[in-house]
């Protein structure tokens, strides 16, 4: 971490905890705080009894006590996130800070624990499927021009639902997105001076589909740019848009299985959507495929040259559908 810890400057308590409250117009209060045992806290400070919601979606997390509390004042009481590994540090910072942004347009207790916890339960499988590491800039990258696209997906052709199953994420399927017959591989390109995509197996352009389409999409940094998001912006963005309990869910899953989490690391940079482009892979494209190696080969990548997909373009409209 290169910035201070919210709670470096709150001090160890002989009993219960010392709070601060997080700064910002939240309606229901929110604290920083340390506990005697020295953890990190994050406290909701409630109006009314909550027991029956929180027993009901209330979801463990590995590393993270969350519990309900009634408070000294009658009527009150307060939701717990304690950090038991301060290892953990940086991604309980990140699921804090995701979560007080959620909060952000709450005007009441009820609906600020319905938020945390199903906030809590998309980390949890955050949490399950992320990697030891962090995403390189590449995968960073590629992540964002993949949301992107099931972005028009949603807005355009499929429900929110039907985008999010069509996504592969991280899982086996050769191409990043299968629906209504047809296959999508994305590829993302940075700056202008790239002019080749890289393929990194022999299945990526090969299909028992009806139709296979790469779609190339170009991003340039720009933290300026009015429409300019960072990946943890866009998953948020996503998120918000989607509206779908169900949908939500399986789209933590997938990107957690991607190796993702909303840690601040990935704040930075800003990314804006320059173009993108879709080619139709049929007949001549130029690729190599497992039907047509030599017998021994395999596991192999290769590069495109972008000029050689001339004559293969095909307006959006033709990957997306009517």
């Amino acid at each position: 971490m290169t910035r201070p810890l919210p709670w470096a400057g709150i001090s160890v308590p002989a009993a219960d905890y010392n709070v601060r409250l997080v700064a910002g117009a939240l309606a229901v209060p929110v604290y920083w705080g340390r506990d005697a045992r020295g953890r990190y806290l994050l406290i909701l400070e409630l109006e009314g009894d909550h027991t029956e919601l929180f027993r009901r979606d209330h979801a463990s997390v590995y590393g993270i006590d969350v519990d309900l509390r009634n408070a000294s004042t009658a009527g009150q009481q307060r939701l717990v996130l304690t950090l038991d590994q301060s290892v953990d540090q940086d991604l309980f910072l990140g699921l804090c800070e995701t979560l007080i942004a959620n909060l952000m347009s709450v005007t009441d207790s009820a609906t600020a624990v319905f938020v945390t916890l199903a906030h809590i339960r998309r980390w949890k499988a955050f949490l399950a499927g992320r990697k030891s590491r962090l995403l390189t800039p590449e995968e960073v990258r590629g992540l964002f021009a993949e949301l992107q696209f099931m972005r028009a997906l949603y807005r355009t052709r499929l429900t929110p639902k039907g985008a999010v199953e069509a996504w592969g994420g991280d899982d086996d399927t050769h191409q990043d997105f299968i629906f209504a017959n047809k296959a999508i591989e994305v590829k993302s390109l940075a700056g202008r001076d790239r002019r080749t995509v890289r393929i990194s197996s022999e299945d990526q352009l090969e299909t028992a589909l009806d139709e296979l389409f790469l779609v190339v999409c170009r991003l340039s940094e720009n933290a300026d740019a009015a429409d300019a998001l960072s990946l943890n912006e866009l998953v948020t963005t996503i998120e918000h848009e989607l509206g779908d309990a169900d949908a939500l869910e399986q789209l933590s899953g997938k990107l957690a299985g991607f190796g993702y989490a909303p840690i601040p690391d990935y704040d930075e940079p800003h990314f804006v959507v320059s173009g993108r482009q879709a080619y139709r892979v049929q007949g001549a494209f130029p690729r190599l495929v497992r039907s047509r190696l030599p017998g021994g080969i395999a596991r192999l990548s290769y590069e495109i040259e972008i000029e050689a997909l001339e004559g293969f373009e095909c307006a959006e409209t033709g990957v997306l559908g009517e």
